[in-house]
C-alpha cells in the first residue's frame, strides 16, 4: 500500500507539474497577445515565469485589462446629444479634439458653464445644495463611500430624498466600497432609492474582473447639473466642515449639454451594474434637449476596459507633444508610461516650461518609491518637479499652453490610463483655462523644489526602488 501511495503520488505531482506548466505557457502567450504596455508586461511575465505558484493564481484574478465582451455588453460610452447644434463648439478647433473623436471619445460640447471645486467644505457644500435641490433625479457614482461622519450625511441625505419621490441611484465600486456597499447604505435601499455594486469581487464575474474598478466619480441632478472631480464621499475627502488633516482635492460643477454626455456614462455603468435595461431608462423620462448656459467648450472622455482604444490617455500624449509653452501636470501618483515619460523629456529639453506638482508624501509609499526614478529624470532634464507640502494631495489636471486644461478622476499613473474606468474633461474655453490656472498657481505656492538626490542612494535604495517601479505596473 505505501508503495502503491508513492507511486500514486509522483503520477500526481508529475500531472501537476506538467499542468501547471502548460497553463504557464498558455498565461504567456495571452499575455503578449493582450496589448498591455511593455512594463505592465514584464511585471506579470516575471511573476508568472519566475514565481508561478503565486504570479499564476494573481495573473487569472487581476491580469485582465481590455475585455472584448465587456465592451460589447456594456453601452456606448460616446453618446451623441441629441440636438446637433450643441455641438458646434467655438474654440475646441485643431487636430486633437478631432483625434480623439476618432479614438472613440465624444465630440467638444459648446454651451456649458464650470465652475471649480478647490476645497473638500466647497464640494460637500455644492453636492449637499444639489441633493437638497433635486426634483425628479440623483445620479451618483463615487470609488470610495467613507463609514464616517460624511459618508453616514451623504446616505441620510440620499434616503430622505428617495422618501419624498426623487429617483435616487447610487451606484459603488465594490471594492472601493467594499465596507460600505451592504448594510451601510440600506436606509437608502428602504427609502425607495436604488443601490448597486460595481463588479463584486466574490464571486467572480470572469478573468480580471477584480483587477478592473470603477474610479469614476460623478453626480447628475435632474439631468441638468452635474459634479465630477476626484473627490470620494469620505471624511478625508470632503465635508461639512474643516478638518486640518482633509486632502487636497479638485473637481468641478458643470452646467449644459455635456451633462447628458455625462449621465449617459453614469447610466451605462448602472445598467452593467444593475441589470436594467438603458432603453427602459431613457423611456422612463429625463429631458431630451439641454439648452445652453454658458460659453464653455468641452470634451467628455470615458475611459477604461469598455472603450475600445485608449481616448483619454491618447489625448493628454497629444497635448503634450503638441505644446507650444508649456505644460503644468498636478496628480497625487505620478507613474508614467515610457511614451508619456519621454515625451515630457523631450520638453523639457527643448526649453518648453513642463511643472509637475505631487504630494511630498502620498498614502501610498509603494507608489513614492517608484516614482522616484522618473521624477528625478525629469528633473534633470530640467522639468520643474514641486512637492505639495500641507498634507496629502489628491487633485489630478493638466494645463496646457494656457489653451486647454483637463480635469476628472484618472491620475497620471498607468492604473487609471490603462486599467481603471475613468474619466475626464477637457475645458476648451480661456476664462475656465485661466480659472485652473490660478489653481495651478495656488498649489505651485504651498510647494516646494524637489531636492536634487545624490547619485549613489546604496545598494539597498537602488533595490527597493527598482523593485518598486518594476511592480508599478501591477499596481
Amino acid at each position: 500500500m505505501p508503495l502503491e501511495t508513492s507511486i500514486f503520488g509522483q503520477i500526481l505531482r508529475h500531472l501537476l507539474t506538467v499542468g501547471g506548466f502548460l497553463l504557464a505557457i498558455f498565461l504567456v502567450a495571452r499575455l503578449m497577445s493582450e496589448k498591455k504596455q511593455p512594463g505592465n508586461t514584464l511585471a506579470w511575465l516575471l511573476g508568472i515565469v519566475l514565481i508561478p505558484y503565486i504570479g499564476v493564481p494573481l495573473y487569472l484574478v487581476f491580469g485582465g485589462r481590455k475585455l472584448r465582451k465587456l465592451v460589447a455588453r456594456k453601452s456606448r460610452l460616446a453618446p451623441v446629444p441629441s440636438r446637433e447644434t450643441s455641438l458646434h463648439s467655438n474654440s475646441a478647433k485643431g487636430a486633437v479634439p478631432h483625434a480623439l473623436v476618432l479614438s472613440g471619445a465624444c465630440p467638444p460640447v459648446g454651451g456649458n458653464s464650470v465652475r471649480l471645486l478647490t476645497g473638500g467644505e466647497q464640494a460637500y457644500a455644492e453636492l449637499e445644495r444639489h441633493i437638497r435641490d433635486a426634483r425628479d433625479s440623483i445620479h451618483i457614482m463615487t470609488f470610495i463611500l467613507g463609514r464616517d461622519d460624511t459618508g453616514r450625511r451623504i446616505v441620510d441625505l440620499l434616503a430622505q430624498r428617495a422618501r419624498e419621490g426623487v429617483k435616487v441611484r447610487l451606484l459603488l465600486d465594490s471594492v472601493g466600497c467594499l465596507l460600505s456597499s451592504h448594510g451601510f447604505v440600506k436606509a437608502i435601499r428602504r427609502a425607495g432609492g436604488e443601490v448597486s455594486r460595481f463588479m463584486p469581487v466574490l464571486p467572480l464575474q470572469w478573468r480580471g474582473s477584480a483587477n478592473l474598478r470603477n474610479h469614476r466619480k460623478i453626480a447628475v441632478f435632474d439631468h441638468r447639473t452635474a459634479i465630477l472631480g476626484g473627490h470620494n464621499l469620505a471624511h478625508e475627502y470632503m465635508g461639512p466642515t474643516p478638518f486640518p488633516a482633509r486632502w487636497r482635492d479638485f473637481g468641478a460643477v458643470i452646467e449644459g449639454p455635456s451633462v447628458e454626455l455625462l449621465n449617459e456614462v453614469f447610466l451605462a455603468d448602472w445598467c452593467y451594474a444593475s441589470g436594467q435595461s438603458i432603453d427602459a431608462l431613457h423611456r422612463a423620462g429625463g429631458p431630451a434637449d439641454i439648452d445652453a448656459c454658458g460659453t464653455c467648450d468641452l470634451q467628455v472622455v470615458a475611459s477604461g476596459p469598455d472603450v475600445e482604444g485608449d481616448p483619454l490617455y491618447e489625448g493628454i500624449i497629444s497635448f503634450i507633444q503638441e505644446a507650444k509653452h508649456r505644460i503644468w501636470i498636478i496628480t497625487p501618483y505620478f507613474i508614467p508610461d515610457e511614451v508619456m515619460f519621454r515625451s515630457l523629456l523631450v520638453k523639457a529639453r527643448t526649453g518648453h516650461e513642463v511643472k509637475l506638482v505631487v504630494p511630498a508624501r502620498s498614502n501610498h509609499p509603494l507608489t513614492d518609491r517608484a516614482r522616484r526614478y522618473y521624477l528625478r529624470e525629469l528633473q534633470a532634464a530640467g522639468v520643474q518637479v514641486l512637492l505639495f507640502q500641507p498634507g496629502m494631495m489628491h487633485s489630478k489636471g493638466m494645463i496646457v499652453d494656457d489653451r486647454v486644461g483637463l480635469l476628472g478622476s484618472a491620475n497620471f499613473d498607468m492604473r487609471s490610463l490603462f486599467v481603471n474606468f475613468e474619466i475626464g474633461v477637457f475645458v476648451y474655453s480661456e476664462p475656465e483655462v485661466a480659472a485652473m490656472r490660478a489653481w495651478a498657481e495656488d498649489l505651485f505656492a504651498q510647494s516646494v523644489p524637489m531636492p536634487h538626490e545624490p547619485e549613489h542612494r546604496g545598494l539597498l535604495g537602488n533595490i527597493t526602488e527598482d523593485l518598486s517601479r518594476l511592480l508599478a505596473p501591477m499596481l
